[in-house]
């Protein structure tokens, strides 16, 4: 089933020139400047955080020098015409607004399948990538979208995502996410240099609740004794890692308080979904 795309001009929406299997399949033909954000919804028209997402977009555009106005309103409308313009039920959507031409929305959703059960009970590898940390990191443009595709495309089998490294060897985030690790009983995540994850948002309001918490990143060289680890994003919500560069983390499974994180930030999410 392929992507839908549409433009959102002062017309309306309007066809694209291209067409794509997947929103990562569309991620080629968009623009190598601007700023994007991407989520999903739940009963077809409610989306997770929409209005936190869209305060993100606008932070990430003032960061990327773009004059960009949000008719938000308009804009919702729009998501829930393509939405029901896709007949695809639940869907994962990117919203792109190019720089050079910030009055225009690129709309693209797929089909939302959600992470497989699998994953979440057996839990997820990844591999760190030294000195990758992203310039401008607190925005999410399409520079950095074009780039980690890069990344991601040379993954070795297996290999679930990459870690951004900083230059002194700092674990940072995922590469399409947010990155944490438990650690003598303490949940340590990046607070700088990282893009401000909305599933994040949801993720530090559980985690406070059953352990301390710290906004500072854990080092490549503390991997061996990290107890438990996950990622974040607003479309997966908590993801487990049990292995980091063929370490095994604990017993090698998704960890209790991993577990008890996710099933709690399940039940909160409820709370932020918004009707389109």
């Amino acid at each position: 089933m392929p992507c839908t795309i549409r433009v959102l001009t002062s017309e309306g929406l309007q066809p694209a020139d291209y067409t794509a299997e997947s929103l990562n399949a569309a991620a080629r033909f968009e623009p190598a400047n601007g700023v994007y954000t991407v989520g999903n919804t739940f009963d077809t028209y409610k989306a997770l955080k929409l209005t936190a997402h869209l305060d993100r977009m606008e932070d990430s555009a003032r960061r990327a020098h773009i004059p960009l106005t949000l008719d938000r309103s308009r804009l919702r409308a729009a998501l829930r015409e393509l939405i029901m313009l896709a007949g695809y039920g639940d869907v994962r959507y990117r919203i792109t607004v190019p720089a050079d031409q910030p009055e225009r929305f690129i709309l693209s959703v797929e089909p939302f399948k959600g992470v497989p059960p699998e994953v979440i009970a057996n839990g997820i590898r990844v591999i760190t990538a030294p000195d990758s940390a992203r310039q401008n990191a607190e925005a999410k443009t399409t520079g950095w979208m074009h780039d980690r595709e890069k990344l991601e495309s040379t993954l070795p089998p297996g290999i679930y995502t990459s870690l951004l490294l900083d230059a002194a060897g700092h674990v940072l985030e995922g590469a399409t996410s947010n990155f944490y690790a438990i650690l003598d009983g303490v949940l340590y995540t990046a607070g700088e240099g990282v893009l401000p994850g909305i599933g994040q948002q949801i993720a530090l309001e559980v985690a406070a609740e059953v352990l301390p918490v710290r906004r500072q990143p854990i080092h490549v060289n503390d991997v061996p004794r990290v107890n438990e680890a996950f990622i974040t994003s607003a479309s997966r919500g908590i993801v487990p890692v049990v292995e980091i560069d063929g370490i095994k983390l604990g017993d090698g499974t998704p960890g209790v308080l991993t577990q008890q994180l996710r099933e709690r930030y399940e039940v909160a999410k409820q709370k932020y979904l918004e009707e389109l």
